[in-house]
């Protein structure tokens, strides 16, 4: 790749992960040991992508009584003819089972509660909904829509800027060591540093947080102040990058877990402005249905 002055490859531009989008984050277990070509990676991938189009909540919300309103389908014309296949068969490459360990009984029985008291108070709704962050790998996961990742690299820096919730990290390069122990942050303290081609950044210094926004949307997790994260971006050629994340938390899993996909760079897309807590009604609404219920029945 092209170099920077201060010797940094320049991975500067617009960045997009959608065609992720056809993958499924975990491999289903009667796949397990299977060897699936490239064409049943495609056939797949492709029936994934029309099932979403065609699934209920995105149709006929009119006359969708349990929904709660559509984005409309201009969002996803797109998976008609974007290419599908990203050559594995699951977001998760690491255990080789392709799904991610199990939580420990102590993250399952958190998560538990914090659902069963998840309106008693704005601390306890998903970090996502209060429009804080979806934590480091919330952030560059595939979603439905909101894609654009911007990279910008001022001299001994790398910037994310992420379009979903226009998240940014600022990333320091051989900036040596981590902040001290006692600081904590919502996605770590990260440090960077360059492996030939690779950008590697290790995070840690996370902050614990009861309700953070899961891989995918309909998820529920937590991260603990245990919690070390291990990303790479890899160029792989002139508009394509390799991501790889690895989530070490023993506090919250089984064992450490690592999710790849690829970027494709995309300079022709504009990001949208995300104005979540400008219209964010969520919070407001749902801890206000709360408070009905509660002098519904009586409490």
């Amino acid at each position: 790749p092209d170099r920077l002055a201060d010797g940094q490859p320049n991975i500067q531009g617009m960045w997009n992960n959608t065609r992720a989008m056809f993958t499924p984050l975990e491999l289903p277990e009667e796949l397990d040991g299977q060897q699936l070509t490239t064409q049943d990676l495609q056939v797949r991938a492709r029936a994934r992508g029309e099932g979403r189009i065609s699934r209920s909540e995105w149709r006929g919300h009119e006359n969708n009584s349990g929904g709660v309103g559509g984005y409309g389908l201009y969002w996803f014309d797109w998976y008609f003819d974007t290419p599908t296949d990203i050559g594995q068969p699951s977001i998760i490459v690491e255990p080789v089972n392709g799904r991610i360990p199990e939580r420990t009984a102590d993250a399952r029985e958190s998560v538990a509660m914090n659902l069963a008291q998840l309106h008693d108070s704005y601390a306890n709704m998903e970090s996502g909904d209060r429009c804080i962050s979806r934590g480091v790998l919330g952030m560059m996961m595939p979603t439905e829509y909101n894609n654009g990742t911007l990279v910008l690299q001022p001299p001994g820096y790398v910037v994310i800027h992420s379009e979903m919730i226009h998240n940014v990290r600022i990333i320091p390069i051989d900036a040596g060591p981590h902040v001290d122990g006692d600081i904590r942050q919502w996605e770590g303290d990260p440090r960077g540093r360059w492996e030939g081609n690779t950008l590697v950044i290790e995070s840690t210094n996370f902050k614990a947080v009861h309700n953070m926004r899961g891989p995918t949307a309909g998820t529920r997790s937590r991260q603990s102040e245990a919690q070390r994260v291990v990303e790479r971006l890899t160029v792989v050629g002139p508009n394509s990058l390799r991501y790889t994340i690895r989530m070490e938390d023993p506090e919250t899993y089984s064992g450490p877990w690592t999710a790849a996909f690829p970027y494709d760079r995309d300079d022709e897309y504009i990001q949208f402005e995300y104005a979540c807590h400008e219209g964010n009604y969520s919070v407001p609404n749902a801890l206000g249905g709360a408070r009905l219920e509660e002098r519904q029945a009586g409490r």
